[in-house]
């Protein structure tokens, strides 16, 4: 029996690529799947759009949908979490237009900065809520977290809550095959191998080599270099920052180019405006994402909802690693993920108390993470950078204290290259003021 509570169904991508995989994967036996979320339109939408799906199939799915998150969690597996607290409107547009008025610019926002250091303090409430629902009505199930910052949300989870969880996400699956068929290296995609590790939207390609074990780290930098010179013309030109990154610290980073120019000092920068453009760095690209999602759904809505192209709604497997995780833990047949688990050693230059990503070994006894060692010190002190901030973020998100807001934003690397101290705390009450009681009260 494998039951899944899908907590936040209304985020439609997510509920059509993980329940769409699960249900592909015959593997996974007896599946029923409760969805969960507090608005009863995209609730129902979401119920419809997997119905079909299991019924194109050609699998009978028992499906429910519920908008009492404690009834989706009974008898619960596995739950799986993607909630969005606050939305595109009011919060996501509050996050990127108030830093504006201090000439501060973000790409996504839902990770570091000061975007994402917000959008942890109005979702960790939420998450005490589903950890305390779930430690009592369903204490084996097996938390699955998508939504962002992913290494906060999770690392709470798994710090301060009893809850068994794993943070998944989807660079890694892609990010070696995505750079050799950058460099039109294509040929040797389907067996090589690699190895990735750091944090969420932060982990590094630590090696990468052929069927035979040569690296090929070697000639991928010579044709970014080619490339980069002019000497050569490659499909590389939108992640123009990771390449720098790769250049300048030896490795290449998992997360797209639009991602890491905010978590880093080096690229969105008020004084030298030149490098937006040198660098393709796609400013306020998040809530462009939003606008165009909203829109494309409202768009298909009626087509594959509502049933008059219902028989056209198929799935088609994702990258993501939930079904494989259920599918190994009711089969007992092992399989490796990459999931962002408590570092406890894992990384040994890495704090032991940050939400690390790692390989992990999934079988019956769950989540097993795998140890990496030391990562290249340059890496390691990048990431450090990062996780001092999710860190005293975290620690203000379960104190409710302002001033170790105010520490995260003064230690976030992007923030504190762009503003001043007086501008960083001010920054931060216009915001506690603009997003109103979307967030607890903060001493």
């Amino acid at each position: 029996m494998a039951r899944i509570a899908f907590l936040g169904a209304g985020s439609t991508v997510f509920a059509k690529n993980v329940l769409g995989d699960c249900i592909l994967t015959p593997e996974i036996p007896d599946l029923s799947i409760a969805l969960h979320d507090i608005d009863p339109a995209r609730l129902d939408d979401s119920k419809r759009m997997i119905e079909t799906i299991a019924r194109n199939a050609g699998r009978k799915v028992p499906v429910t949908a519920t908008l009492d998150r404690r009834a989706a969690l009974q008898g619960a597996d596995f739950v799986v979490n993607a909630i969005q607290v606050g939305g595109y409107e009011p919060c996501t547009v509050t996050d990127f237009e108030v830093p504006k008025k201090y000439g501060l610019r973000q790409t996504i926002a839902d990770t570091l900065g000061i975007g994402g250091i917000f959008r942890t303090l109005r979702t960790l409430p939420v998450m005490e809520e589903f950890a305390r629902d779930v430690a009592e009505i369903c204490p084996d199930a097996l938390f699955i977290n998508y939504s962002n910052p992913m290494a906060m949300l999770t690392g709470y989870l798994q710090r301060f809550t009893p809850v068994k969880a794993v943070g998944l996400c989807h660079s890694v699956q892609v990010c070696a095959s995505g750079l050799l068929h950058t460099f039109r290296m294509d040929e040797h995609i389907p067996d090589c191998r690699w190895t990735i590790a750091g944090i969420n939207h932060q982990a590094w390609l630590l090696e990468i080599r052929d069927r035979d074990g040569k690296d090929l780290y070697p000639e991928i930098k010579r044709r970014a270099a080619a490339y980069r010179e002019g000497r050569e013309e490659y499909e590389g030109r939108w992640d123009l920052v990771r390449h720098e990154m790769m250049r300048r610290f030896g490795y290449y980073i998992t997360e797209s180019s639009e991602h890491t120019s905010e978590y880093v000092p080096y690229f969105i920068k008020s004084r030298y405006p030149e490098l937006i453009e040198r660098f393709s760095i796609p400013l306020d690209e998040y809530p462009r994402r939003c606008v165009n999602q909203i829109a494309e759904w409202k768009r298909v809505r009626a087509e594959l909802v509502e049933g008059r192209s219902a028989h056209l709604l198929v799935h088609e497997m994702s990258h993501e690693f939930a079904a494989s995780i259920v599918r190994a833990m009711a089969t007992d047949v092992p399989y490796r993920v990459h999931g962002n688990v408590l570092n406890a050693g894992l990384i040994a230059n890495l704090p032991s108390n940050a939400c690390v990503e790692v390989p992990c070994l999934v079988d019956r006894n769950g989540i097993q993470p795998c140890v990496v060692g030391d990562l290249p010190e340059q890496c390691a002190a990048l990431n450090r950078t990062s996780i001092n901030v999710q860190l005293l973020t975290l620690e203000a998100a379960t104190k409710r204290k302002k001033e170790l807001v105010y520490m995260a934003a003064m230690l976030d690397p992007h923030t504190a290259a762009e503003l001043s101290i007086d501008d960083i705390v001010a920054l931060c009450d216009d915001l506690f003021a603009a997003h109103g009681s979307w967030i607890p009260k903060y001493e």
